[in-house]
Order: structure tokens, then sequence, then C-alpha cells
């Protein structure tokens, strides 16, 4: 078994390391929604100083009302108002005991969820139109970074163990194609029948993901190196 798989990962990697704990590289789409969205967020944070500057004076009129309603227009766009329909859960689990004992003599490493891993799902997602994606309990927004520490999740200043779960808003067919022809997602694929590593993918017919409640922050997303 373990020659097996020694055999097919070299195979597929020809001369490369599939998956050994770097982050994703993420082009064109979602670097250019990423750096779309985060410059609404930074729009946002502004106006709402603003409106609170303005609050805090006498009066405001018409200037008071003009940056509310255009803070209200941007709050959609920059992940802070709830969003809800259809979409798709994925969940990502280490392998388990007894996988771990028909490995064999498989590097550790291989058997546990990597930053790329969760990464390559949620970039997926977004390539698929995801409308709102949600790792875990928290709303991804522009400036969210995905970070392990060993099997652990980091994710806007909170700790998670696995399996970790990424949701997302969105068409079901446009999402589950963009997640079976991602090229990353693939190669995690062959991890899980090759060593037991856990992938489940699940159609929702209502999913409700809440608005980004975090501390906005003005720069642009990490989504990728």
């Amino acid at each position: 078994m373990a020659g097996l798989v020694f055999a097919a990962s070299a195979l597929t990697a020809q001369g490369t390391d599939l998956r050994g704990g770097r982050a994703v590289s993420s082009r064109d789409l979602v670097a250019r929604t990423a750096q779309r969205v985060a410059e609404q967020q930074v729009a946002v944070a502004q106006l709402q100083n603003e409106v609170a500057d303005l609050t805090g004076r006498a009066g405001g009129g018409a200037e008071l009302s003009a940056a509310q309603r255009t803070s209200s227009e941007l709050l959609p766009s920059a992940g802070l108002t709830p969003v809800q329909g259809p979409g798709v859960r994925v969940t990502l689990d280490d392998a388990s005991a007894s996988s771990r004992d028909l490995a064999g003599n498989v590097p550790p490493n291989d058997l546990v969820v990597h930053q790329q891993d969760v990464q390559a799902v949620v970039n997926a997602l977004w390539r698929g139109g995801a409308s709102a994606v949600q790792v875990m309990d928290q709303r991804l927004i522009a400036t969210s970074a995905v970070r392990c520490a060993g099997n652990t999740l980091l994710l806007q200043g909170r700790v998670y163990s696995p399996p970790f779960t990424i949701t997302a808003v969105g068409d079901q067919r446009a999402l589950r194609g963009a997640l079976d022809s991602d090229p990353q997602v693939l190669v995690y694929r062959e991890y899980v029948d090759m060593l037991g590593l856990g992938y489940a993918l699940q159609l929702e017919p209502l999913i409700t993901i809440p608005g980004y409640t975090g501390t906005i922050t003005p720069h642009y997303a990490e989504v990728g190196s």
C-alpha cells in the first residue's frame, strides 16, 4: 500500500511537492475579487467613521443622509450583511486512526488537512461564483487569512480543530463544478482515496451566512503566494 501511494504521488507530482504545507497560489478571478472587495470594505469603514462624526455634530442634514445611504449600498458587496440561499457545504478531515494504520510508512504530514487544502476549497468556491463563503463559523471577507499551525486552523483570532467545514451560498451546479475541476482540490481528493483523508460535499437547499462582524483593516487580503 505504501509503495503504491509513493509511486502514485511521484507520478502526479513530477518532482514537485504536492501537499507540503505551502500556501496555495491563487490567481486571476480570486485576486481581482479580493482586491475589489477590500477596497469596498475600506470605503465602508471610512463612511461609517464619517457617519459617526456627522452624527456627533449638531444636525448633519443632507451630508449625513448621503453618507448613510452610500455606506448602506456598499455593505452587501463588502460582506457585512447576511446572505441566504442554496449552496454547498464541504467538510475536510484528517485521516482516521484505521487509515493511518493502513498507510504504513507514509509521512504523518500527508495524513492531516493543511492550510492549502482549506484555501483550495475556498478559492474554488469563489471561482464558482459564491456570493458568500464561511469557514467554520467565520464569514470570510477580502482581509480574512486562513492559517494552520499543525492540524489546527487559525482564523480571525480563533483556533479550530478538524474536521473543517467550508460553507458557500451560490449556484450549486457551478460550485460543485468548480470543486470538481480545481487542480488543488483534485490533488487533495487523490489523498482522500489513497490515505483516507476526509472529504464530504453536501448540497444544501437553504444556507444562511451572517455578515462579517470583525474589525476591517485597510489592507489587501493574502490570497496565496
